[in-house]
């Protein structure tokens, strides 16, 4: 199972859970998943933060991913993420990524799974994904957070995004200069 292995290989960071849904065979992340590794740190080998992470990442798995959600600063990101993951997608994963510095929502075909790619300097993916479905908190009353998770793996099933299909390329010159907006202590 993939999100196992990705626990055992260190590549999930900031974990908010990585539990099994009701739904047998399928277990849910909330989190940060790793893009690129930090390097080693010390002579303890200790490593260093991630380089780069996917924010807010949602994932559902069994053998396969089958729902990959989170947020990235620039659109070359999707090539990161595929490049490292592309052979733990399934061919019918749901992929929704939130990206700073892109212009205009499109959908992207890469490896045989369409990525819906949305423009958002700052917020949070899980609520954006519930308002991008149009779900209430009525549609999650009652569940546990992996259930909640296949609650909106489910609800995508139906998602019929209007963004137009683009290839990577395109998608790659639709950018603006945007940056993540961070909020907090300073």
């Amino acid at each position: 199972m993939p999100l196992e292995r990705f626990k055992a290989e260190g590549l999930l960071f900031n974990t908010n859970f990585l539990t099994a849904t009701s739904e047998a065979g399928m277990t849910a992340y909330r989190g940060e998943l790793v893009l690129i590794e930090g390097g080693v740190a010390d002579a303890k080998g200790h490593t260093k933060p991630p380089v780069e992470v996917l924010r807010g990442a949602v994932l559902l798995g069994g053998e396969k991913i089958e729902l990959l959600i989170g947020a990235v600063d620039e659109v070359t990101s999707l090539t990161t993420l595929a490049d490292k993951y592309s052979d733990d997608f399934s061919p019918h994963m749901k992929a929704v990524l939130y990206v700073v510095n892109l212009k205009e929502p499109v959908q992207v075909a890469l490896d045989g799974v369409t990525f819906v790619l949305i423009p958002l300097v700052q917020g949070v993916p899980w609520n954006e994904i519930i308002d991008e479905l149009a779900l209430e908190k009525s549609d999650f009353k009652g569940q546990p957070a992996a259930d909640k998770v296949l609650t909106v793996y489910r609800e995508l099933q139906a998602y019929q995004p209007k963004y137009p299909m683009v290839a990577l390329e395109a998608a790659l010159a639709n950018t603006t200069d945007a940056k993540r907006e961070a909020w907090g202590a300073v």
